[in-house]
């Protein structure tokens, strides 16, 4: 069963505090604002509603100009994920909505696959969490601590994810690091989630546990509880995010044409 029109939601975080890009949401890309870009990929998508989340008044000020529903958030929230237990909150979303988690700086997301994402959910009624994988082809990135990896088990539910090179070829990497084997299954983990509303209140509740503190992967704390991940493989990944100046600068370029 697939997440019909209207049964998902969209939320997209949006702080304004960046260390690499300050005022990251309202830095403008073809004369608008990043985060509006963001809000467009979303009503593309089919969402039956789309919240921006912030906990910032001049975000909130820029979004409401362009018609986006806003929610001011608490600036105290570790993660992502707790930020959106309080929307969940506030909005009384119902135990089993789904909810995409659309990052505010990822304007080049096809709206198809935040869609596909809200759909592999809701196939899967055991599963708290829907998540997306791509393949690995080099060892550069495989060894790059900061690609997340993900192994999953038969039925593509998450096992782990780790900064670590896993699963580690103990054959193969004995001879040689310099390339990946020809029978290599190394997925890089996309961040892109979709979750049920009532695990998020339950996530918000629990303690931070000593995986999700060492890899410095909040999704370790859902695994660590007993919660389900189902990883859905793509083989390319979502369009170019925003960390940077130089990132602001490809993706403006590319939405430009």
């Amino acid at each position: 069963m697939d997440a019909g029109e209207g049964d998902f939601v969209v939320a997209i975080p949006a702080r304004y505090g960046s260390s690499r890009l300050p005022g990251k949401p309202l830095r403008e890309i073809a004369g608008r604002p990043l985060i509006e870009h963001v809000h467009d990929r979303a009503r593309e998508s089919g969402a039956a509603e789309i919240i921006v989340a912030t906990d910032d008044e001049r975000v909130r000020t820029a979004a409401e100009g362009f018609g986006a529903r806003v929610v001011l958030t608490s600036r105290d929230h570790p993660s992502g994920t707790d930020r959106l237990a309080e929307v969940a909150r506030l909005l009384q979303w119902a135990p089993e909505r789904i909810v995409v988690n659309l990052q505010g700086d990822e304007p080049l997301v096809a709206p198809g696959l935040i869609r596909s994402l809200a759909d592999a959910l809701a196939r899967h009624a055991d599963a708290a969490i829907a998540t997306l994988a791509t393949p690995i082809h080099t060892t550069a990135e495989l060894f790059d601590p900061h690609a997340v990896k993900v192994v999953t088990d038969a039925a593509g539910y998450a096992l782990y994810f780790s900064r670590a090179p896993i699963p580690w070829d103990r054959s193969a990497f004995a001879t040689t690091t310099e390339r990946l084997p020809e029978d290599s299954q190394h997925f890089r983990h996309i961040g892109l989630y979709a979750y049920r509303a009532g695990f998020l209140e339950q996530y918000n509740r629990s303690a931070p546990c000593y995986l999700e503190r060492t890899e410095s992967l909040e999704q370790l704390r859902a695994l660590w509880y007993g919660a389900r991940i189902h990883v859905s493989v793509i083989e390319r990944p979502p369009g170019h995010g925003v960390d940077t100046e130089e990132d602001l600068a490809r993706v403006a370029a590319l939405l430009q044409g």
